[in-house]
């Protein structure tokens, strides 16, 4: 009896093992902080610093080298984090992010690290905490709190792309000094404000092993689900290679590395074109992010509040099609606000927003009819028989990237049509065609790598939606 037993368990284990070798796929899959990247959809980014106040035009160039003169101009009156947030809520944001150090190197938050913090200041007897105010308003209307740490450029400590500049043991011991700083105000911001949906670190946090301080450990000793973005060893996700709020197409969330990029690769035309797409025989999930400031119409592109750029706010209709062409291509869109001298989104801005969050509503919000399922084939009967002329697939990306190759078809009173095609569908693929009167809609997967498992195919009658 008991060697029948023993027999038993071995069959079972056997088997056990055998599902699994056949289960386990020679692809990536995202991990659980990568999904909800994924599920996020849209997010924004505010970025505030001292030469907000200088009434001046932002000059980049300058700012990373000229050291702001009075830090006691940084004086927002009537700063009110909830009315930020109120914006990006409006837009469907589900994530915020913050710039607590930019390339002035001073700290909008109560810093025991960096002396050049508020606490420095005049402006509320230096008790004043805007990382704080803004995750507290982060949580009060269900926005995922993000923290942004600008550490590449710092013109007080004379740090430029990553390092001090010279090469005495001056220098020498000033890169050392900077990099545990780095590390420390890290540690700062990772312990201080609760679970984060994300840290970034603008154009990377370089090299570990070399001049770049080491700060993946200690967001995993504070806040491990937090998505980290990034230095040379890893990304949680990708920048997509431009700042124009669009990705290319296709656009696979797998990549030949874990890390996105670096200041040596920066340049590289052939990395770049890598970024716009990824590659769908990466074994990495490394998904891409669009970007763009909400003010880069009219030939602007600021990241910053600055004086006389109220024309500079995007149309709603460039901000469509940015939606489509990054929303709709696998990509998660974070778009740049701008608040104020006085600590206020500028009323333009916030009306666009509005919007903008109405008018992704209006277009994708209430398909004429969905569906899911399993397999190569996927069909959807209407109720009737109308006219169509947008669709939406979304993979369960939790099993991964299985589609290659797909087209749409519709039934019409000739027969079966093809309305669209594509290669990559990842999280969600948004295509428009020519209006189709059609009785059946059926997805046909033409290539894939494994089981395609589709978690909504939904079928549209829009109005002016973007030409794609």
């Amino acid at each position: 009896m008991i060697l029948r037993s023993f027999f038993l368990i071995l069959s079972i284990t056997f088997t056990f093992q055998s599902v699994l070798s056949q289960t386990k796929s020679d692809y990536p899959i995202p991990a659980p902080h990568q999904i909800k990247w994924h599920e996020a959809e849209l997010g924004v980014i505010f970025h505030y610093d001292l030469h907000v106040f200088d009434g001046k035009k932002y000059n980049q160039t300058a700012n990373r080298i000229a050291p702001m003169e009075d830090y006691n101009i940084f004086n927002p009156t009537e700063l009110d984090t909830d009315q930020w947030i109120r914006a990006a809520k409006a837009m469907g944001a589900k994530f915020a992010v913050i710039t607590a150090t930019h390339e002035t190197g001073f700290a909008i938050y109560q810093s025991d690290v960096n002396p050049y913090s508020l606490k420095a200041l005049k402006w509320r007897d230096g008790k004043g905490d805007i990382v704080g105010d803004f995750v507290k308003s982060c949580r009060k209307y269900d926005i995922q709190p993000g923290i942004y740490i600008g550490i590449r450029w710092n013109s007080l400590f004379g740090i430029h792309n990553f390092e001090a500049e010279g090469t005495s043991e001056f220098a020498k011991n000033r890169q050392q000094w900077y990099r545990h700083f780095c590390e420390r105000m890290t540690e700062e911001l990772m312990s201080k404000y609760g679970d984060l949906f994300m840290v970034w670190y603008d154009g990377g946090a370089d090299d570990p092993k070399g001049m770049g301080p080491d700060v993946e450990p200690i967001m995993m000793k504070y806040n491990p689900d937090c998505l980290f973005y990034h230095n040379v060893e890893r990304a949680d996700f990708r920048w997509a290679g431009s700042e124009s709020g669009t990705v290319q197409y296709p656009c696979w969330s797998s990549f030949p590395q874990p890390y996105s990029h670096h200041r040596q690769s920066d340049t590289e035309a052939a990395h770049l074109e890598l970024l716009k797409h990824g590659d769908m025989n990466g074994k990495y999930w490394v998904p891409a992010m669009a970007d763009t400031p909400l003010r880069g119409a009219n030939g602007r592109h600021e990241w910053f509040w600055e004086p006389g750029d109220e024309n500079s706010v995007y149309p709603l209709n460039d901000l469509m099609n940015m939606y489509y062409k990054s929303v709709g291509r696998n990509a998660t869109l974070i778009v740049g606000l701008t608040p104020d001298p006085d600590g206020l989104m500028p009323e333009g801005d916030v009306k666009r927003l509005e919007e903008f969050g109405a008018r992704i509503q209006e277009l994708t919000g209430t398909p004429l009819k969905t569906t899911k399922g399993i397999g190569k084939k996927i069909n959807l009967k209407l109720d009737k028989r109308q006219t169509i002329n947008q669709i939406i697939i979304q993979e369960e990306i939790s099993k991964g990237e299985r589609i290659r190759k797909y087209k749409v078809e519709g039934l019409t009173s000739k027969g079966w049509k093809t309305l669209c095609e594509g290669e990559s569908v990842g999280h969600k693929r948004i295509q428009t065609f020519e209006p189709t009167e059609v009785s059946r809609v059926r997805l046909v997967v033409e290539k894939n790598i494994d089981v395609p498992q589709i978690r909504n195919f939904s079928v549209y009658n829009v109005e002016n939606a973007p030409k794609l």
